[in-house]
């Protein structure tokens, strides 16, 4: 199943402790929004959904993805409400896709990777689609040049937010984007390095706008993929040849669901 489009989940009833928490903060006199999240609780569910799936990850990919669902979750904070926004990473070397998905209004993110039948593409580009309820949505896609993803978020702000945008990488899982408002002062958002990102709430006048929990999750069933399978309705047998199930993908977040032939 090759069919990405991002789709939002109903919200269901989860305690706060499985939820990272999300903070807006407003730089005063600087005019930059900063958005800063812990990640642990969401990576651990990552981690608790690839070992039911007993699916596994090179080192160097993995991270990689975590990084874009750090990075996809604070942006979807910064963006306005009621989007989501699907990203999807096409790399040459290594050759691999990675996708990352979230609701801002639904407050769920997920991700997978893809590493096989993966077509080389001529270069390294960042696809981002955006869909809003009773709206066309919107589609971009820029060319990155760097490994770092923190890199590409940097570059897809400047090229199809047209506004700069720094992204960092703390310690203990947290990670901050830092997002230019009209009159940024711009001189100031690119002199900073880590260790001014750590400080700021203590150098710099902040408020803070909001609070948000987000969470790792798909939603994907079953019943939801059937529908991709309807054109084989008329064909079972050469869709099962013979097996009474087989397992179909999620190619959001690569759970693997059982499709019997009665289900068509």
């Amino acid at each position: 199943m090759s069919d990405t489009t991002p789709t939002p989940e109903e919200p269901e009833n989860f305690s706060v402790e499985e939820f990272t928490k999300v903070s807006s903060t407003f730089i005063r006199h600087r005019n930059v929004l900063m958005v800063r999240a812990q990640f642990t609780p969401i990576y651990t569910d990552y981690y608790l959904h690839l070992m039911e799936q007993k699916l596994r990850h090179k080192e160097d990919l993995d991270q990689k993805l975590k990084d874009l669902i750090a990075m996809l979750t604070l942006h979807l904070v910064a963006r306005p409400w009621a989007e989501t926004i699907a990203w999807t990473i096409n790399l040459r070397a290594p050759r691999v896709n990675l996708f990352v998905t979230g609701s801002s209004l639904f407050e769920n993110i997920t991700g997978h990777l893809f590493t096989e039948n993966v077509k080389e593409p001529d270069r390294n580009v960042l696809y981002s689609q955006t869909l809003i309820k009773n709206t066309e949505g919107r589609k971009s896609h820029i060319e990155i040049d760097t490994v770092d993803p923190l890199k590409w978020i940097e570059t897809y702000y400047m090229q199809s937010e047209q506004r700069p945008a720094r992204a960092f990488r703390l310690d203990d899982e947290n990670f901050v984007l830092l997002a230019a408002q009209p009159d940024a002062d711009i001189e100031w958002l690119n002199s900073l390095n880590k260790q001014d990102v750590e400080k700021i709430t203590s150098t710099e006048q902040t408020k803070i706008l909001e609070t948000r929990k987000f969470r790792f999750h798909c939603g994907c069933s079953v019943e939801k993929i059937l529908p991709a399978l309807r054109s084989w309705k008329d064909r079972k047998e050469e869709l099962f040849q013979g097996d009474p199930a087989i397992e179909a993908s999620c190619p959001r977040c690569g759970a693997k669901h059982l499709v019997t032939p009665d289900m068509l």
